[in-house]
């Protein structure tokens, strides 16, 4: 008896111990949340990569063959600027009322004026990628903007004259050429491939070291950060849609390649976020797919061909909702882009864009930030068209628009165009007389003729053309260039026999 009672005991026991152990470990399994989250359990963001499934783990990443590939591709390059000589008053005749009683010397020294400022000769350096083997190279506009004279040094030492051959700072983009062939040069990757957590690679010059290669990933993309302005200053003009990496950027890496770890080109580094002016954390990169269009517009035309929407926009996250009333917007709209004017003479009000209408998508592309809005506009030049989708009243409706150039019709636009508009014949100032002036260069206006200089201006016959919104000019290229596609823009110089500059404010209608 006792013994079956011992057994029994034994079995009860057995049998609690093992209920025991199945409804603690059921539990467990039911009840072990870590912040909602059950092991072995993938969402499906996981599940539309497939990764973390089974045995994928991503390969390990060498960046040995991407730099190999790409360091002959990367070039320094260095600028050099001429001492100048600038006045900062406003001009005057040399027969001033006064000189009669007090002569010219007395009246500059009460009244001031004419007094002439020296601007010392100034060095910078940065870097630039190789595009083809005949030399053409694309860079910052920054790294050569107002240079005299422009050195590309190789990866191999061999060292260049460059020249430019158009910039344009809305972009920050420039391309320089120099006299050579059979180059290594950087194949175009896609930009619009890239994603957020990729490594890359920016290559470059930085602090006037030897060529640098630094890694990190994309930590963002279509950042706009307000840095760039059109040439007249305008920030609003200004095209922003950078990569966010944390790959280290000094100053001399501007210009320089960001590629990814096939040794493509994926975008042109350009600035870094930092309170120092070192490096700190941040780098951005113009995109690729931006650069490239560009690119090909200053070697074809030596302008950018850009194509307008024709609209104000802001997101709505940067809005009050005093001001989405304003402009037909939801105020319970908490994301996206909203159009907030449509000028009645532009593409989009002409295709039936409205204000208060929400962007979604431009040629099927998902637009969530102004960045992305820029960038995909920026594709296109004057005439092409595109698809743009928009929410109004809880609709998705789809428009054809047409894009337009600045000036508001489709016309491809040349530097000849805006000079022809002038309305003058120009010719660039003999060398003997620049020198006998004392002056580097410029453009003389022979004639005018009826144009907007007849119009708008009072200038006379012979007056010398030596900046363009203060950008010094030498020749009729460099007036070409530094017009650009402006349509408004002032022409500063002088007249021969008389002191001080004078400066006319110009605006072209076409």
């Amino acid at each position: 008896m006792k013994l079956k009672q011992v057994l029994a005991t034994i079995g009860i026991s057995a049998l609690t111990t093992l209920a025991v152990i199945w409804g603690y470990g059921n539990f467990t399994k039911n009840s072990t949340l870590y912040a909602g989250q059950q092991p072995g359990i993938l969402p499906g963001n996981y599940k539309l990569t497939g990764y973390g499934e089974g045995n994928n783990t991503p390969p390990t990443v060498d960046f040995t063959q991407a730099s190999m590939a790409a360091l002959p591709a990367v070039v320094h390059i260095k600028t050099k600027t001429n001492a100048k000589q600038v006045t900062n008053s406003l001009p005057k005749m040399r027969q001033n009322p006064f000189g009669d009683f007090f002569g010219d010397d007395l009246f500059e020294q009460f009244f001031g004026g004419g007094r002439i400022n020296i601007i010392p000769e100034q060095k910078a350096s940065g870097s630039g990628v190789i595009i083809s083997d005949d030399g053409f190279i694309v860079t910052n506009n920054h790294v050569i903007d107002n240079a005299d004279e422009i050195t590309v040094t190789l990866n191999n030492k061999k060292t260049y004259k460059a020249k430019v051959i158009g910039a344009d700072p809305s972009y920050d983009l420039a391309v320089i050429k120099i006299d050579a062939s059979s180059l290594p040069y950087l194949v175009y990757g896609n930009s619009d491939e890239v994603k957020i957590g990729q490594w890359v690679l920016a290559i470059g010059y930085p602090l006037n070291l030897e060529t640098t290669v630094t890694a990190g990933i994309v930590s963002a993309k279509a950042r706009s950060l307000g840095l760039n302005k059109d040439k007249t200053g305008n920030p609003g003009g200004a095209v922003e849609s950078f990569i966010q990496t944390d790959a280290a950027v000094n100053m001399g890496n501007s210009g320089g390649a960001l590629i990814n770890t096939d040794g493509r080109l994926i975008g042109i580094n350009s600035a870094i976020a930092s309170p120092t002016g070192y490096y700190s954390g941040y780098s951005y990169a113009i995109p690729v797919n931006i650069a490239k269009k560009v690119v090909d517009d200053l070697i074809k035309f030596g302008t950018v061909q850009r194509g307008y929407l024709g609209i104000q926009f802001a997101s709505a996250t940067d809005m009050t909702d005093e001001q989405k009333k304003k402009t037909n917007i939801p105020t319970e709209a908490y994301d996206g882009i909203f159009v907030t004017d449509a000028p009645s003479d532009g593409a989009a009000f002409a295709a039936g864009i409205r204000k208060g209408d929400k962007i979604l998508k431009i040629n099927g592309s998902e637009i969530v930030n102004g960045g992305e809005l820029q960038e995909q506009i920026s594709r296109y030049k004057p005439g092409d068209k595109i698809t743009v989708n928009v929410l109004r009243d809880k609709k998705t409706i789809a428009f054809t628009v047409t894009l337009r150039n600045k000036v508001g019709n489709f016309d491809i636009v040349s530097n000849d165009s805006q000079l022809q508009l002038l309305g003058a014949d120009f010719a660039n100032l003999d060398s003997k007389k620049a020198k006998e002036y004392g002056i580097p260069g410029g453009v003389i206006v022979k004639k005018i003729n009826s144009g907007a200089l007849n119009d708008q201006t009072r200038m006379k016959d012979g007056f010398i053309i030596l900046s363009v919104n203060d950008k010094e000019i030498k020749s009729i290229d460099e007036m070409k260039k530094a017009i650009g596609t402006e349509k408004s823009f002032s022409i500063s110089g002088f007249y021969p026999g008389y002191d001080g500059l004078y400066e006319y404010p110009i605006t072209l209608d076409q």
